[in-house]
């Protein structure tokens, strides 16, 4: 089962958000500031929370991580005490958590967490992997450990991405989505990708070269082909991608906006959020009209973060990237016909 909707109640910048989830392929857009990172946050931690060793609130806590770990920091900030309200559904099936702004510990008794049995059960699990804008292949070696052992000032999705880049590959033969994809990110990263000592290597004709060496945007898409090649993107998997873009050159945009609807096809639900035209363009092209694709338009109305959803690029209303490539389209006709049309 896939996320079917999510519920913020002064969490964050969140004062009262309820977004309905599309099982495909859900695109959030808006200016900074609008919480699209924080909606994909709080769905991979309830998606970890599907194992019963993993704390919904303690796993909130960790991919957020304010100041002292204190979980009442995560309270829409207001004059006086209030209170956070967090819920994901899968269909009829729900994990709520709701805490204070004066609560220190995940743990508190103050903290009240609903629907965990139901959650949890073994069939339902939901495997999940974040990829957070940092690219963190190149700076791997040693970095676990660390993680492990120190208070270092990293959000955990940064150690969980690692785990599942580290995983071995699954046994047995290769699946079709695996045989389809791995050739087609191969071409673009020019070999495959190899772990030796903690470090991640580009392997082809002319040997090892190390992750360090190559181009952030090489790298990102050498991260794709290790979560297919090692089974962590499969069906009934959910993928959370911030700014995919970051980095990238908007040559490999439409590669990658083709692999995460080939990904969408064969059953994983996709979380990306973006500021850019061109994937949202290359997204709204190459879909069609058995993909399920929806675009969430996060923007401030009245002073409180809104959100309105659309199926394609043409209805994202408002649509903060449309209107500042439109902004400067009219500049430079304005520009090239000096100045005699506005």
């Amino acid at each position: 089962m896939t996320l079917t909707q999510v519920k913020l109640k002064r969490f964050t910048a969140f004062s009262d958000l309820s977004l309905d989830l599309s099982p495909g392929i859900n695109v959030l857009v808006g200016a900074n500031g609008t919480g699209k990172t924080h909606l994909m946050k709080v769905c991979y931690a309830a998606c970890a929370a599907s194992r019963p060793d993993v704390h919904f609130m303690e796993k909130l806590v960790r991919v957020f991580h304010p100041s002292g770990r204190k979980p009442g920091r995560l309270v829409k900030r207001r004059v006086g005490q209030s209170r956070a309200v967090v819920e994901v559904r899968r269909d009829d099936r729900f994990l709520t958590a709701s805490f204070s702004s004066h609560v220190k510990s995940a743990h508190s008794g103050a903290v009240q967490v609903r629907g965990v049995r139901e959650w949890t059960k073994d069939k339902d699990r939901i495997p999940s992997v974040y990829i957070p804008v940092k690219e963190m292949l190149a700076h791997a070696p040693g970095f676990q450990s660390l993680y492990a052992t120190r208070e270092i000032h990293f959000e955990e999705v940064y150690s969980d991405i690692l785990n599942h880049a580290y995983r071995p590959v699954p046994r047995g033969p290769w699946n079709e989505q695996r045989k389809r994809l791995l050739p087609q990110l191969q071409d673009q990263i020019g070999g495959s990708v190899s772990v030796e000592n903690e470090e991640f290597f580009l392997h082809n004709k002319q040997g090892n070269l190390e992750f360090s060496l190559l181009a952030e945007g090489i790298r990102k898409l050498a991260l794709l082909w290790l979560l297919i090649q090692k089974g962590v993107l499969q069906r009934g998997s959910v993928l959370f991608w911030d700014e995919p873009e970051a980095n990238l050159n908007p040559k490999l945009f439409g590669v990658v906006m083709d692999i995460l609807l080939k990904l969408q096809r064969e059953g994983v639900q996709i979380f990306i959020a973006t500021h850019d035209y061109v994937i949202l363009e290359e997204l709204d092209l190459r879909k069609t009209d058995e993909d399920s694709v929806n675009f969430h338009s996060l923007h401030i109305e009245g002073g409180e973060i809104s959100c309105n959803t659309a199926s394609s690029y043409l209805g994202i209303h408002p649509n903060a990237i449309a209107e500042a490539f439109d902004d400067l389209y009219n500049r430079e006709i304005e520009r090239s016909l000096g100045g005699l049309v506005k």
